[in-house]
């Protein structure tokens, strides 16, 4: 299976919550199509987040005839889109041609396949590719993979139709699965988890090619890229004890993938408590503990093409 240099938009592979760790050297040598089965158990357990949004969405932007998921993955915004617009086409655009395999399967289990088409390659260049205008040009933490973050805004905007919306889901808040205090280790695991992670992000985005410093205000970059009338609204994924089986398995992915990433990055107690919390045979795990929960935000930013 090809790697794929600029690969955006999966970051179910880190922690999807935070948007954050994907992984300085080895960012270029991820296999997207490997992680799938987790970037799609990821995106279903935040399904609920992804419905308010576009419900929100929705009511921005009435009955568009074509929406681009740029950087979609295996699919599953792209489907909530096919359910949420019954009139529209639909495109899922990624660099992975495995991923795309699987958003064509799963839109046309939803009986939407008639109306979807994916189009391979890396962004923002391969937009250029697109034979129409988008009424709405979906990028949820696609973005962020890319050098020059402001040049691939112009980009996205440049394939807007008039009155045509950009929307791009960045920032937030890191999540939340555990209580500060979880009875074993130093209490704030979380908290010094997030701090690392940043510093990882901070090493990828500087090792991308082009890299280029930038404010991330979201709507000042949308504004720069000549669109107008930014807007910013943020949804709360919030499930709480006792979690469904899938939101458990999603916590004990993530957290066992954390472990994997950064545990070197941690201190020698850190690590302990996460190697215990991972661990399918102690009873204070993720796997079995009974105050695990889920609380994350995420904002998503949009910008419309002016007439």
């Amino acid at each position: 299976m090809a790697h794929h240099h600029h690969a955006p938009g999966h970051d179910g592979e880190h922690r999807h919550e935070n948007g954050h760790g994907h992984h300085g050297h080895d960012h270029e040598h991820l296999d997207w199509a490997e992680l799938a089965p987790l970037l799609e158990s990821q995106a279903e357990v935040f399904t609920p987040l992804y419905e308010r949004a576009l419900a929100w969405l929705a009511k921005e932007v009435t009955e568009p005839g074509l929406i681009v998921d740029a950087g979609s993955g295996p699919g599953v915004i792209s489907g909530l889109f096919a359910e949420t617009f019954p009139g529209a086409r639909i495109v899922a655009v990624d660099g992975s041609e495995a991923l795309l395999e699987r958003a064509r399967a799963r839109v046309g289990r939803l009986g939407a396949g008639d109306r979807f088409d994916t189009l391979t390659g890396d962004l923002p260049e391969v937009l250029a590719e697109l034979d129409y205008p988008a009424d709405l040009l979906w990028a949820s933490r696609s973005i962020h993979h890319l050098g020059d973050q402001g040049a691939a805004l112009a980009a996205c905007a440049e394939r807007l139709a008039p009155g045509g919306t950009l929307a791009v889901l960045e920032g937030g808040l890191p999540a939340r699965f555990l209580p500060r205090d979880i009875g074993f280790g130093r209490p704030g695991l979380q908290a010094r988890i997030d701090a690392v992670e940043e510093e990882r992000f901070t090493r990828m985005r500087e090792e991308l090619p082009g890299s280029v410093v930038q404010v991330e205000d979201w709507p000042a970059l949308l504004t720069a890229a000549g669109l107008h009338h930014t807007r910013s609204r943020t949804f709360l994924l919030d499930l709480p004890a006792p979690l469904p089986d899938r939101a458990r398995a999603h916590v004990a992915d993530s957290l066992t993938r954390t472990r994997d990433m950064v545990g070197e990055h941690l201190d020698a107690d850190d690590r302990a408590t996460l190697d215990r919390l991972v661990d399918p045979g102690d009873p204070a795990s993720v796997h079995h503990r009974p105050d695990v929960f889920v609380l994350a935000a995420h904002t998503v930013h949009t910008g419309v093409r002016p007439v």
